[in-house]
């Protein structure tokens, strides 16, 4: 296991987490599916900035504990009880706390239900409803993506190869319109499918989850400052979802991400690393020279393929 990997026993659960950066910078707790949700250069980025991030692997994904395929023995509710008892086994008193995609569910969840742990929420790749109908005013999967998600064939989950084939198809499915490197996306799922229980599991578990009530109708009771990232392009959670977060969370900003569909490719990470330090900077000093970039300042994706 990597250096700064450790494992832990939260609720009853083995989790995998890593710490990076020293203790004494503003703490960043990423929560996405598994700690590889959120690319290693962007970390890096906040690590420079004098932040400590924290990121993890949510049950089901990673080396955190694994359950049987449509059987998550937890609920929407324990995983957030988990964020929160990864920032206790982190001694993390408050956290900035940044949320991707179904992540960004446990994120909203978090600052409602806890939210002296939470000193800035950032939701990327996010909607205010879980699993299932969405809400007549927000827009549903796109189809095209839903077709790949319905009806392309399952791979042989013992054939590594082929189950690395299968999240590539994924991987340029959830791209969309948005920038998309074919390599880059390989060596991320060889990288999860080598550290990861159980694949099969990791991909569709979550939707198997009581995700209890509904919890849209409270945004406004959110506090803590928040920052809504969200990519033009994407097809799993189109960008009308991120419109409504932001409307209906007290002073929520939007930002729009250019060519980006529900994952984050390359050319966006300097762009998302550039918003969360400048929204978790807790000094106002530090917050005017941390100058947040618009869209425009993206970079042609083309023009750029380092990193993930």
């Amino acid at each position: 296991m990597p250096g700064n990997e450790r494992m832990f026993m939260i609720n009853g659960a083995a989790s995998c987490v890593e710490v990076q950066g020293g203790a004494g910078g503003p703490t960043v707790l990423l929560v996405g599916s598994s700690m590889l949700s959120w690319p290693d250069e962007l970390c890096k980025r906040l690590v420079a900035g004098g932040r400590r991030v924290i990121r993890y692997d949510v049950r089901d994904t990673g080396r955190s504990e694994a359950y049987p395929p449509g059987e998550p023995g937890y609920s929407l509710a324990d995983l957030v009880d988990d964020a929160v008892g990864v920032l206790d086994a982190t001694a993390t008193e408050r956290a900035h706390v940044a949320g991707m995609s179904t992540g960004g569910w446990i994120a909203q969840l978090l600052a409602l239900g806890r939210p002296g742990r939470v000193a800035t929420l950032t939701l990327i790749a996010s909607r205010p409803n879980t699993p299932g109908p969405v809400d007549d005013d927000l827009p549903e999967h796109d189809d095209a993506l839903m077709e790949v998600i319905m009806n392309a064939p399952d791979p042989d989950w013992s054939d590594e190869r082929a189950v690395v084939d299968h999240l590539v198809l994924q991987a340029r499915t959830f791209a969309a319109a948005g920038a998309f490197d074919e390599a880059c996306a390989r060596a991320h799922a060889e990288a999860e499918v080598a550290r990861t229980t159980d694949v099969r599991c990791a991909t569709s578990n979550i939707a198997f989850a009581d995700h209890g009530p509904r919890w849209r109708e409270r945004l406004g009771e959110i506090i803590a400052p928040t920052l809504v990232l969200h990519g033009e392009d994407d097809p799993f959670f189109p960008i009308g979802n991120g419109e409504a977060l932001a409307a209906e969370i007290p002073d929520a900003r939007l930002v729009r991400l250019d060519r980006v569909g529900h994952r984050l490719p390359a050319h966006a990470v300097p762009v998302v690393a550039d918003e969360l330090l400048a929204h978790t900077a807790t000094d106002p000093a530090d917050r005017a020279t941390v100058e947040p970039r618009l869209v425009r300042t993206l970079i042609d994706p083309l023009a750029e393929h380092s990193g993930r």
